[in-house]
């Protein structure tokens, strides 16, 4: 896939966790410093990203109010944020787009510069994932954060029926490449998986 300059590609917010940490339920629909979680990342990914989609799974009519597309994963049994990858491949395939940027639907942080990063450091076959230092400066992946060629699409559903699972199996077999961002002053792609985690975006949002 080339790396075009100024190229806006399609953006799927991916909400197809069963948020077991938070008592079950949609965490994007829990409310974090007077929005809605998946309203905070919408705006942002909007930003970089066009169209816009989300996957998420059971019935769709609950966020129709967002206005956007709701892909539900395309194979049975919740396999993971790889389905949601896929559904987001092939929705994008059929209006012929090259590929598609991913962002989860708890991390209200993550980079303003997201999608141009993820473009600039993709490798050989157009894949690149996003990484984040941990507090001993290593980098650590963030796999629900990347930049997905639609002409992979195959090969993953192949792979996901195969019963893969993990991500990075996938994505280092395709050769996929690294984009890093400082975990300074606090790492972009916290996420929100338990109440506590609400208390303590807040106070990052500097609104508790």
């Amino acid at each position: 896939m080339p790396n075009l300059p100024g190229v806006i590609l399609p953006g799927v917010i991916l909400a197809g966790g069963r948020a077991t940490r938070m008592g079950g339920g949609d965490k994007g629909l829990r409310v974090v410093a007077g929005k809605r979680l998946i309203d905070h990342v919408i705006t942002r990914l909007s930003a970089q990203c066009s169209p816009l989609a989300i996957n998420a799974n059971g019935d769709p009519a609950r966020l129709m109010e967002f206005g956007l597309p709701i892909l539900a994963d395309s194979l049975p049994d919740h396999p993971g944020p790889l389905a949601g990858v896929l559904a987001g491949l092939d929705w994008a395939a059929g209006f012929g787009a090259s590929a598609i940027i991913t962002a989860a639907a708890d991390t209200p942080f993550f980079p303003e510069n997201l999608a141009a990063q993820l473009v600039a450091n993709a490798g050989p076959t157009g894949l690149c994932l996003a990484a984040s230092a941990d507090p001993s400066d290593k980098m650590q992946r963030q796999p629900t954060f990347g930049l997905w060629p639609t002409a992979l699409r195959h090969d993953l559903r192949a792979a996901l029926q195969g019963g893969l699972r993990k991500i990075v199996l996938w994505t280092d077999s395709h050769n996929a490449g690294s984009a890093e961002f400082a975990s300074q002053p606090f790492d972009p792609f916290f996420n929100i998986n338990t109440p506590e985690d609400i208390v303590a975006a807040e106070i990052l949002m500097g609104r508790a």
